[in-house]
């Protein structure tokens, strides 16, 4: 088996490493982290235009069509530069699930201004005590010309920008997948401030009715949306966890290689090398059972397991 990275996804990484290095220098980090929203609108817009918004998304979409496996290489490099955008939320868990499961009229109205970093989806996966969207406490009632919706939703990414958010809830006749906007009647956010220092939102939803048209899918075709969102969502955040370890990693490299201690480096004390050397090859194997998973999804094969791994890891 041929473990090479290809030309092709080589040059993806290298080409995020670039963008993301010259926006997420530590003082512009600062400015950033001092705004309401954790965002950074000039960052998306370079992403946008280098392509990487496209990554999972067809070309008749505007997209450039390398698959979910190279969305991930993008994960883990948002990762090692804490980069301020909700790649995982949007172009994972709404794109990427629009574009397997939407219907050509959904994916041709949004996936392209995804993909030209105009437009901004997201996904609402988690509720209260509960983390598996093909069971969600929210219900959805049918009626003329579609549906609506109610209950709460938890840790919503950019819900106060977004055009429309991906969810599911349970109806009469089973799951169903839509996409709500968050300005309709009867939709109410609340800001919620997680440890990351990022602003997500509790998404309250009384009644709020979904058109037709802005329905992804019904009974098993929506619990499989929501079962390959929740799975390649888990393996997105392990890519995340992958660049994150692995930068902190080399700044404990580097530290430990310049501090001295008894007129030498600390980096050369066994207990010190050996908890650096443990370091490492744990963060290999995230990585590893990361690509792994990545790998399966994107081949359209089971991944439970691998993702579960991954998650665990």
């Amino acid at each position: 088996m041929d473990f090479t990275v290809s030309e092709e996804l080589g040059n993806v990484q290298q080409l995020a490493q670039q963008i993301l290095g010259d926006f997420t220098e530590v003082d512009k980090l600062k400015v950033i982290d001092q705004q309401d929203e954790r965002f950074d609108a000039e960052l998306w817009k370079a992403l946008a235009e280098a392509g990487l918004l496209g990554l999972d998304i067809a070309e008749s979409q505007g997209g450039i069509d390398l698959g979910f496996y190279s969305l991930t290489t993008l994960c883990e490099e948002v990762g090692r530069t804490v980069a301020p955008v909700p790649v995982v939320e949007v172009l994972v868990g709404a794109a990427s699930t629009l574009r397997r499961f939407g219907s050509d009229s959904q994916k041709d109205q949004w996936l392209p201004g995804i993909a030209s970093g105009t437009t901004l989806v997201s996904a609402a996966l988690e509720e209260y005590n509960n983390d598996d969207p093909t069971s969600p406490a929210c219900t959805g009632n049918k009626m003329d010309g579609g549906c609506a919706i109610s209950g709460t939703k938890i840790c919503v990414s950019s819900a106060n920008a977004a055009a429309r958010i991906l969810l599911s809830a349970q109806t009469e006749e089973g799951l169903i997948v839509v996409l709500v906007d968050p300005k309709a009647a009867g939709v109410t956010l609340h800001p919620q401030h997680v440890t990351s220092g990022e602003t997500r939102y509790e998404l309250v939803m009384d009644k709020v009715q979904v058109p037709t048209e802005d329905i992804v899918a019904t009974a098993s075709e929506a619990r499989s949306a929501m079962t390959w969102a929740l799975q390649a969502t888990r393996t997105a955040l392990s890519a995340m966890a992958v660049g994150v370890c692995d930068k902190m990693m080399r700044i404990t490299g580097q530290y430990t290689s310049e501090r001295e201690q008894f007129g030498r480096a600390i980096a050369t004390f066994q207990a010190v090398s050996h908890r650096v050397a443990d370091c490492y090859i744990d963060i290999e194997c995230l990585r590893l059972v990361t690509q792994q998973a990545a790998s399966l999804i994107d081949q359209g094969r089971p991944a439970n397991d691998e993702v579960l791994t991954a998650k665990i890891w």
